[in-house]
């Protein structure tokens, strides 16, 4: 092998020695979810019609190195009887969604975020007269130790009840 070629190939092998590894793809983290059920009654109203929605919240969460994700997915099935697109049912309605760290039997909130936005689509069923329907928030994030979890509560303000706010607890998602 002449001098030149012996050069280049032991260039070559600097190169291939020196250069960075390719970066590998991150798997996209894997959530873990629990849901629960509720039957809630709408206490502004005391007629003589069903008033009850069934409210279902799925709190999902997961873990990507020290980073936790949660999201929340609300489903509803409103009472038919009220008039297509009521915007006199509630005074307020808001999803809070938390990740928790979870220590010796305590779960004290890392981070929390409330979505607003769940009153006017809880009140418009100009999609079908039973009220029903979904909603998923936008994820959250935080970074936390082993034993995480995510969270949700509902909080419903009913038009005309004088209550306020009613708080309504989910289960929380499997620790990730």
């Amino acid at each position: 092998m002449t001098t030149i070629k012996r050069a280049a190939v032991a260039a070559l092998a600097v190169v291939a020695v020196a250069a960075p590894a390719a970066p590998t793809a991150t798997a996209a983290p894997t959530y873990r979810c629990a849901s629960s059920t509720k039957d809630i009654d709408d206490s502004g109203y005391d007629g003589p019609w069903p008033d009850n929605w069934k409210v279902t919240v799925k709190t999902c969460a997961a873990r990507s190195g020290g980073t936790v994700y949660a999201y929340a997915e609300v489903n509803w099935d409103g009472p038919a009887f009220r008039e297509v697109d009521d915007p006199t049912i509630f005074d307020g309605a808001k999803l809070r969604l938390q990740i928790k760290q979870s220590r010796q039997g305590t779960d004290p909130v890392v981070v929390e975020r409330d979505f607003p936005g769940l009153e006017e689509r809880l009140e418009d069923s100009t999609s079908n007269a039973n009220y029903d329907g979904h909603y998923r928030t936008p994820t959250i994030s935080h970074r936390a130790g082993r034993g995480a979890l995510g969270d949700s509560v509902l909080f419903l303000d009913w038009h005309g009840d004088g209550h306020g706010y009613q708080r309504h607890d989910y289960t929380g998602s499997p620790t990730v």
